[in-house]
């Protein structure tokens, strides 16, 4: 029985981590590529690509160097990329979600996730948090059509607050896996959940099982932060938490078959 692969990944756009000064680090895109394509995965979802440089990166037509650059290093495989709607408000971090598959694709869309209005504090400045972001597409893996789903959900710990007081972002996403009807799905990402346990709960009430819950995903705090999802028509056979220096989130791959 042919397998396929599922890579996610935050790459963090290229930026490195430094155990001494992580928020410093260098940016060397050529790690993350390094890190992406010596898996061979058949399936690849990417968050936070392209780095937002405020106010002219806060758009939905940003360069794309790190895009590029990708596609460049995975030839042959066929890719959607999409940001967040475009504001003022975006800060100089990671923007931009991507889903590249070795056969094409089709159905893509992006969807905006609206972000809550709760005040954060920023270097003494007072701020709310930009919309997130939902995209998606249709491919083929193993033979049979496949939905994939690709979202960075807001990250409400880093503000003192929790998914669980403002739920609208996962359920919109419950409202997806629920839409799937037993078509087959997979939904991965960085979900920004401390309480990965509740969020696999929520997600199994769906028809959807994650790949792992045992090992942490990002170096910055020990979280389960990035999930692969699947329902019933696919059976995982394996799964890997792949420790990288490529970006604070490590590598998540999975292998499934038809079940």
């Amino acid at each position: 029985m042919k397998s396929f692969r599922v890579l996610q990944f935050n790459m963090q756009f290229g930026q490195t981590w430094d155990d001494r000064d992580p928020n410093n680090a260098p940016v060397r895109i050529e790690d993350a590529l390094a890190e992406i394509t010596r898996h061979d995965a058949d399936i690849i979802q990417l968050q936070e690509v392209e780095h937002a440089r405020p106010p002219a990166g806060a758009t939905t037509t940003a360069p794309t160097p790190n895009y590029d650059r990708l596609r460049s290093a995975l030839p042959g495989y066929h890719s959607h990329l999409a940001f967040p709607p475009a504001d003022p408000r975006e800060l100089p971090f990671g923007i931009g979600l991507a889903i590249f598959s070795k056969q094409p694709l089709t159905a893509t869309f992006a969807e905006t996730l609206p972000s809550p209005p709760i005040e954060f504090d920023f270097f003494g400045e007072k701020k709310t948090p930009t919309d997130r972001l939902l995209i998606g597409a249709k491919t083929h893996a193993a033979g049979r059509e496949l939905a994939l789903l690709n979202v960075h959900l807001l990250a409400f710990f880093m503000l003192k607050s929790d998914s669980r007081a403002h739920p609208e972002q996962r359920q919109r996403l419950a409202a997806h896996l629920r839409a799937a009807q037993g078509a087959p799905t997979i939904l991965s990402g960085d979900f920004n959940v401390r309480d990965h346990v509740g969020l696999a709960a929520q997600f199994a009430a769906e028809g959807f099982t994650t790949a792992q819950t045992e090992h942490i995903t990002w170096r910055r705090m020990p979280y389960v932060l990035d999930h692969i999802f699947y329902n019933s028509p696919l059976r995982c056979i394996g799964n890997q938490v792949v420790p990288t220096l490529a970006s604070d989130h490590h590598v998540l791959i999975a292998d499934f078959v038809w079940a």
